[in-house]
């Protein structure tokens, strides 16, 4: 069995940093999660998109697909948070599908500001087609891995958008209080290396 390399908390994050020399140095992008993420994000939706090409659905509307076949009738904006989209992008994504025959849009009778948007029957057809070849993308990506692995990779990830939300919550409390913006602090040379 190989063995692991152990991080030592003396890496490039906590190096002092001299004037005038670049974070990046100390800083590489093969430690960045952020990064890390990023580009395994990216290699779910390239071999995601290749499978779902034969069937004229791009990756984008793939997840206003899947918030709608978990709770259909949800107002196009509460859709676009749940696709990670923001709302101009999710209305031209809507209208798309809408042109296409996966769903209908229709003005909320109590309050005709809100739009909710219903899969049609060919949009919930496409259901039993396209989650299988979801499920086969996520197989290969988890390929060598055993549960305990994937449990902990579910529970980092979580903690990290849950960290990433409260700093959000928080920033934005603040900007609202002070009435400007907020710049990120630096960390300190002496901080745990991430």
């Amino acid at each position: 069995m190989p063995r692991r390399a152990k991080l030592t908390s003396a890496g490039p994050a906590q190096m002092p940093i001299r004037r005038g020399a670049s974070r990046t140095a100390h800083f590489p992008l093969v430690r960045s999660i952020g990064a890390s993420v990023r580009l395994a994000h990216r290699e779910f939706i390239q071999e995601l998109q290749a499978y779902l090409a034969p069937y004229d659905v791009p990756v984008g509307m793939w997840f206003f697909f899947r918030a709608l076949w978990e709770e259909d009738g949800l107002t196009q904006r509460e859709l676009g948070k749940r696709a990670g989209t923001m709302e101009p992008a999710a209305v031209e994504q809507l209208r798309e599908m809408e042109r296409r025959g996966f769903i209908k849009r229709r003005r909320s009778t109590a309050d005709r500001r809100r739009i909710h948007v219903y899969l049609t029957p060919r949009g919930r057809a496409l259901e039993r087609e396209l989650v299988p070849i979801a499920v086969r993308v996520v197989d290969t990506a988890l390929a060598g891995l055993t549960a305990r692995e994937v449990g902990a990779a579910r529970r980092v990830l979580a903690r990290i958008r849950a960290n990433l939300q409260a700093a959000r919550a928080a920033r934005v409390s603040l900007e609202s209080s002070r009435g400007r913006p907020v710049r990120p602090r630096r960390r300190s040379p002496l901080s745990t290396d991430h």
